[in-house]
């Protein structure tokens, strides 16, 4: 990531290679005109062009990016994104995008670090290829710069943009690199000493009485692993219970994904990687708040040990669950995550996992979904995501789905949906059997959590990280800070 620092500097005298100028309107746009309406700039929300400054700056290049008239922080922290991306074969660029208070500044910053990442870890450097230039430095134009809270603010951004990027890192390793217990290394060297880790191997699982996890990664040769991460301040103020899915690799098990639909199936532990490295986030922004994190991990193979459609499980909670359908097996681990954070008695409890192909479905690639039993909590969580940028959106458990949960002939609840509808709404009905009378939400990042497709915004080509920022905004509310 680019350091970034902030100046009262004006965009004429701000010495960089490229100079990043929102353009909001008339007023913005006057010195410039000419260059911009030969360029084609018509001011739409997101444009942008790149021209020679031609003496008007000290900055050699101009990128001029549009924004509304009153942007919001989301789009500044997309505009900031998209002018670093604008600004090739540069080492240093100058931001005025006319932050109207301290939080903009902080989405600037975010924007800038995680618009500047880059996923190059199994490239291979050609001998005598010339390196191509990076952004080192960013400076934030601002009045506030002298400021001590913009200056926390840039350092707030700095901690959430690194949890976001190391999330990103781990969804895009090469599930070969990342078994469970490899996982689970890459998570604790991480988390250093900010937080406490205990891991469960697949004996004490058993011991345990964790049939979930232990249901979904019999398949493997690697086995499966519960690793719990604890943040505990000296007085804090609620406990929040994260919870996440980490299949290293979803093959569907007996139930075989086609081998199209494998193909990015190193995605499927993002919901852990979120919770784990929004947990450190916490920790390393000394927020009051407790936080327990679970992280769920299991590779989902298929061998003359893996469980079969047909199978009983005992989960950690005593209930008994009637396996339909092995590429269903996210739920299965959750369960017993979730059963474990009950058992804790936190204030609220949040899951996060690419559970369901259904939800992407419902509401595209780039949205989540929230489902949970506590509307007011759901709302927070909303509330939460919004602040933070990132896209979610309510669903419902509706009542009929109690019923298809219990519907097993043989045990307490069946695993998969019996209709060929409601997918995602089945899934969070039987997740909710696990909570108790906590306040729980659901995040299904199924969509969101891999792009594809070309790198946008600050969204690069991957894992995104979705989730992270949601997690440390929902902290940040909850402990008041």
């Amino acid at each position: 990531m680019p350091t970034v620092t902030l100046s009262t500097s004006k965009p004429t005298t701000a010495r960089a290679d490229v100079l990043i100028l929102g353009i909001r309107g008339d007023e913005d746009k006057a010195e410039l005109a000419a260059t911009l309406d030969l360029m084609g700039f018509t001011g739409e929300k997101g444009q942008t062009v790149r021209f020679p400054s031609g003496g008007l700056a000290k900055a050699p290049v101009v990128v001029a990016v549009a924004l509304p008239e009153e942007p919001t922080a989301e789009d500044l922290r997309r505009a900031a994104a998209k002018g670093l991306r604008a600004a090739t074969n540069a080492t240093s660029v100058a931001v005025a995008l006319h932050p109207a208070g301290v939080d903009e500044v902080e989405a600037i910053a975010e924007g800038l670090e995680l618009g500047s990442y880059r996923y190059e870890a199994y490239k291979s450097t050609k001998k005598g290829a010339a390196k191509k230039p990076e952004i080192t430095s960013a400076v934030i134009l601002t009045p506030f710069a002298r400021q001590t809270t913009a200056t926390k603010a840039v350092e707030r951004a700095a901690t959430v943009a690194a949890a976001v990027n190391v999330a990103r890192d781990w969804v895009n390793t090469p599930p070969g690199d990342k078994r469970p217990a490899d996982l689970v290394e890459a998570f604790s060297q991480h988390a250093g000493n900010d937080v406490k880790i205990s891991v469960w191997d697949e004996k004490r699982l058993a011991k345990e009485s964790c049939g979930g996890i232990l249901g979904v990664g019999q398949g493997s040769d690697s086995p499966p692993r519960l690793m719990t991460l604890t943040y505990e301040p000296a007085k804090p103020v609620s406990h929040l219970a994260l919870v996440g899915k980490g299949i290293t690799f979803d093959s569907g098990g007996l139930s075989i994904k086609p081998g199209a639909s494998m193909q990015t199936m190193k995605l499927d532990m993002a919901g852990a990687a979120a919770v784990v490295a929004a947990t450190v986030a916490i920790a390393r922004l000394g927020l009051p708040i407790k936080v327990t994190a679970y992280a769920c991990i299991a590779e989902n193979m298929p061998s003359g040990r893996a469980t079969r459609p047909g199978d009983v499980l005992t989960m950690r909670s005593g209930s008994t669950v009637e396996v339909h359908n092995t590429d269903a097996e996210g739920r299965l681990v959750l369960a017993d995550g979730l059963a474990l954070a009950a058992e804790s008695k936190p204030d609220h409890i949040v899951d996060v996992a690419t559970l369901t192909g259904a939800c992407v479905v419902a509401l595209g690639q780039h949205t989540s979904g929230v489902l949970g039993n506590d509307d007011g909590f759901g709302e927070r969580v909303l509330a939460a995501a919004k602040t933070a940028g990132e896209s979610m959106w309510p669903l419902p458990i509706a009542e009929e789905m109690k019923g298809l949960v219990t519907s097993s002939s043989i045990a307490d609840l069946r695993q998969h949906n019996p209709k060929p509808y409601g997918g995602t709404l089945f899934a969070a009905a039987f997740l909710r059997e696990f909570v108790g009378d906590v306040p729980w939400a659901h995040l299904d990042i199924a969509g969101p959590s891999f792009n594809e497709g070309g790198a946008f915004d600050y969204t690069p080509v991957g894992g995104t990280g979705t989730g992270v920022r949601t997690l440390v905004k929902l902290a940040t509310e909850l402990s008041g800070s």
